[in-house]
């Protein structure tokens, strides 16, 4: 046994025996060094070896400390501390995407055929020749003052209270997260993002030197409360990140019930949300989902969304109800990406202010609804049984769970082979733990040229099946 493993041993005894309590500073490492006679990077090994086992956490320029014990069955949570590495993951999966003969099933933009606007387009011709239209300074963070004004309005039609100010412009759904996250914590920080999310996160937390605690989905509800609640016990959460409504890849919208209980415990603990909420208004029901926000009396979540799902990414127009941290959120904009485009934020104020976009909204919605569910009709029938379809009534991607012991990744290079590209679940989870799921893109119209790819992906599948 190496000496970091018999100290790091030797302390988890006084730990487990209460020696040491919960949220109890230990030695530093000098210290420690000092008292056991180790060298200081057989300290930190032993640290870092109990920090991983969730014995205790580290505080920047702090210290570490002795996590909350629990001595019920624990959830299985887990710290990646600073140990992501998805980045060069997602590189190259965006760049296989971008052949002209890829069929993009693993694309995450719905299919451009679908977003297409007339009116929009019209708005956008007319506004082209108003010099007005391209002016900056109006669209400065925190953006064009009409457009938040409509978004406000748009919230306040849902039963929550916003103001303009509450509203900044961001380039896209990605950057409101990214703005949000770096405004509320510093390298070195814990958040809390469910185990398995859009790669998107994983990038801002790899990104930001952030320390990672992870919680497993709820088979029924989605997301597990009693892992999230201890989750909030045992490590200092200064900000989770969730997707509630229509969840990406697998799908689910947490109940309203869940999220009230959700709203109480941030409350309860002091802990801000970021709220990812891009796939809102592709709901099929008749009801649209509540937000988080809706729940949120204490101003604990900032709501993050965008148009790019909706009228397509080169739209890349989307915005945090911020609230209080607007002004923060705003500096670090000036600092990185200066402005959101001002002739597109222009033509979103023209094209909203009448009722183009609910119409286009209708169509979109009725179509996604019918190509998702004659997607998985079409995988019910022809995959194998030990495979299963995951359908939830809003979105556009559907989550196909493979046999454990198949590797989603090996799938995606096989199909890459056939110029057909999934999302392997290596993507949205990087605990190496569920690497046996894949998400499919169901926005493109079932001809032949696509049911011959889920022929092909369904044969592949077959085949490593009954190897």
């Amino acid at each position: 046994m190496y000496k970091s493993e018999q100290l790091a041993h030797s302390l988890k005894q006084l730990i487990e025996n209460s020696t040491w309590r919960a949220h109890e500073k230990l030695p530093s490492l000098r210290q420690q060094a000092g008292q056991s006679g180790l060298s200081l990077i057989t300290v930190m090994n032993a640290y870092q070896e109990l920090e991983a086992q969730g014995l205790i956490y580290s505080k920047v320029k702090s210290g570490y400390f002795v996590a909350e014990q629990h001595s019920t069955r624990l959830n299985p949570l887990l710290a990646i501390n600073d140990k992501i590495e998805i980045n060069s993951i997602v590189f190259k999966y965006l760049k296989s995407l971008q052949s002209e003969f890829i069929i993009p099933l693993g694309s995450a933009f719905p299919n451009s055929q679908l977003l297409y606007s007339p009116k929009l387009i019209q708005s956008l011709g007319q506004l082209a020749r108003q010099r007005r239209s391209y002016e900056q300074t109006p669209s400065l963070p925190p953006g064009n003052y009409a457009l938040r004004k409509i978004i406000a309005q748009r919230y306040a039609m849902q039963g929550i209270p916003t103001d303009p100010s509450d509203i900044v412009i961001t380039s896209g759904g990605l950057d409101a997260l990214n703005l949000s996250l770096q405004a509320l914590t510093q390298t070195g920080d814990y958040i809390l993002l469910q185990q398995t999310i859009f790669y998107g996160a994983w990038q801002a937390a790899e990104r930001l030197g952030l320390k990672v605690i992870t919680i497993p989905e709820h088979p029924e509800h989605g997301i597990d409360l009693a892992a999230f609640e201890q989750a909030i016990l045992k490590y200092p959460i200064k900000v989770c990140l969730l997707m509630l409504n229509s969840h990406n890849p697998i799908g689910f919208t947490v109940s309203d019930e869940i999220k009230l209980k959700i709203a109480k415990l941030l409350n309860q603990y002091q802990i801000y949300l970021i709220e990812d909420d891009v796939y809102e208004e592709l709901y099929y029901d008749q009801k649209k989902p509540l937000s988080m926000k809706y729940f949120d009396q204490q101003n604990w979540v900032l709501h993050c969304s965008s148009f790019s799902k909706t009228l397509g990414a080169g739209f890349r127009i989307g915005w945090v109800y911020a609230g209080k941290f607007s002004e923060n959120i705003q500096h670090i904009q000036l600092m990185s990406t200066l402005s959101v485009n001002p002739f597109i934020q222009n033509a979103l104020v023209e094209y909203l202010s009448h009722r183009h976009y609910e119409k286009h909204l209708k169509t979109l919605r009725s179509t996604l609804q019918r190509y998702k569910k004659q997607y998985f009709n079409y995988f019910k029938s022809h995959l194998p049984e030990q495979c299963k379809t995951i359908y939830y009534p809003s979105g556009y991607f559907l989550w196909i769970e493979l046999p454990e012991y198949m590797d989603s990744e090996l799938i995606y290079q096989q199909l890459l082979q056939h110029n057909i590209s999934v999302a392997p679940s290596n993507l949205f989870n990087i605990t190496n733990q569920q690497n046996h799921f894949i998400r499919i893109n169901c926005s493109f119209e079932m001809n032949e040229k696509i049911q011959n790819a889920l022929d092909k992906l369904i044969e592949i599948v077959k085949i490593n099946i009954n190897q």
